[in-house]
């Protein structure tokens, strides 16, 4: 049995150790959306380009179906085992996943066994991603010095920005370096061998991890049965928090992985332009996450919710609808920007607020849950279905609709939570 994580020093690099694997994560599914036009024609050859985008896409949401079953198979077995050992397991199905899409062959070379194949790697993915933020999270919570959570959690999330700046990077090198041909036949491969290579570094760092405190304490290691019978008895709760996790999965998917697909092939931008603006965003919300989570601490949860889901309603389709007014790289920059900062106040409160209201017992399955599910069904799909709203409404705009919906979402949900005053036994 590891000792408890407990000085300031063992929180600190418990934090870096955390957000180091948590990175991966993010990196490969960033690395797809941002090469979902190259992936699409290399597995998914279709009649039209915009045909072969919504099949890349729809691919890419598919890994988010999974992530409901990892949270309750993952979670139930982190809450049983222990934070460390469920999540050096979600690293290497994370790290299986990326390697199965990095080294299969065309469709042209082993025909319908490559999407298939491909679909699996995304499914592998989504399994493991069901439970990482969460467990993440949740670790994060639970080693934070008091009065500080929300600190301590949003470096998650800000760990996730590093992954979105890297693969932003990574990409604005690789465009400069090989032309565009060369990038949709195979260059697109390189980001996802980078990210397989860097697996072994991580689970070795990985593996420093200590146990949790609150872990070590708790008397109570819940089976699979019991967790699946602790959800329904509070289901009501990972409804309400699903909700809640709409804006931030929806927002976060549109200004991250969909930006790069938006700019060049919507907007008509060069690909180093349409790659650069996340990596702007990545920037700013590294910067602000931690920032935000800290405000969170100091003013409370509900009043920073409630104030950045209403920017967001008010703003999600009249930013874009502006920006598309006058098109320009300096707008589309300006627009990203500020939905970046709206996603970031709303995300420094509502994932540390997830950590506290779901019981102790089952904290890891019920976060994870809540928030894959959020995932699965409204942020996976978010560049697919802008991808749909703009063929089918000839509106360069009308994925702001889709924001705006989120958002209304999530603050009627957290006026229902919030003035009911549910809390779990958090500590």
């Amino acid at each position: 049995m590891t000792e408890p994580t407990a000085t300031s020093a063992g929180r600190l690099k418990s934090v870096f150790i955390v957000s180091s694997g948590n990175f991966l994560e993010m990196y490969d599914f960033m690395v797809f959306g941002y090469y979902a036009k190259a992936i699409g024609q290399a597995f998914f050859p279709a009649a039209n380009a915009t045909a072969s985008l919504l099949l890349a896409f729809m691919t890419f949401g598919a890994g988010f179906l999974m992530r409901p079953v990892g949270a309750i198979l993952l979670g139930s077995y982190m809450d049983r085992n222990g934070r460390r050992k469920g999540l050096l397991l979600t690293l290497a199905l994370m790290g299986v996943g990326t390697l199965t899409i990095a080294a299969m062959p065309s469709y042209a070379k082993i025909g319908l066994m490559a999407p298939v194949l491909v679909l699996v790697g995304r499914l592998i993915q989504g399994l493991s991603a069901g439970v990482e933020v969460g467990g993440a999270s949740v670790y994060l919570a639970e080693v934070a010095t008091r009065g500080r959570k929300g600190f301590y959690v949003a470096w998650q999330s800000a760990s996730q920005q590093v992954a979105v700046m890297c693969a932003a990077l990574l990409g604005l090198l690789l465009n400069s370096i090989y032309p565009a041909e060369v990038m949709n036949d195979w260059g697109w491969r390189i980001p996802f061998v980078i990210g397989s290579l860097l697996l072994p570094f991580l689970l070795i760092i990985r593996g420093a991890l200590q146990e949790t405190e609150h872990f070590e304490q708790s008397k109570h290691r819940p089976s699979l049965k019991a967790s699946f019978n602790a959800i329904g008895v509070n289901f009501r709760l990972v409804a309400l928090g699903t909700g809640m996790v709409m804006m931030t999965t929806v927002f976060f998917y549109m200004i991250t992985a969909y930006t790069p697909t938006y700019g060049n092939s919507v907007l008509g931008f060069t690909p180093a332009q349409a790659m650069l603006v996340p990596l702007l965003v990545g920037l700013t919300n590294f910067f602000l996450l931690p920032i935000m989570g800290a405000l969170s601490d100091r003013i409370g949860r509900r009043p920073q919710l409630l104030l950045f889901s209403g920017l967001a309603l008010i703003s999600g389709y009249a930013a874009l609808n502006w920006m598309i007014a006058e098109p320009s790289f300096l707008r589309l920059i300006v627009v990203e920007l500020w939905l970046a900062f709206v996603y970031a106040g709303y995300n420094g409160a509502m994932i540390v607020h997830l950590t506290e209201i779901m019981p102790a017992t089952v904290r890891t399955t019920g976060f994870s849950l809540a928030y894959s599910l959020a995932t699965a069904i409204f942020g996976g799909f978010t560049p697919a279905l802008a991808t749909w709203l703009i063929d089918q409404t000839g509106d360069k705009a009308s994925p702001g609709i889709w924001l705006s919906v989120a958002a209304s979402v999530s603050l009627i949900c957290t006026l229902i939570h919030t003035e009911k005053g549910e809390r779990a036994d958090a500590p």
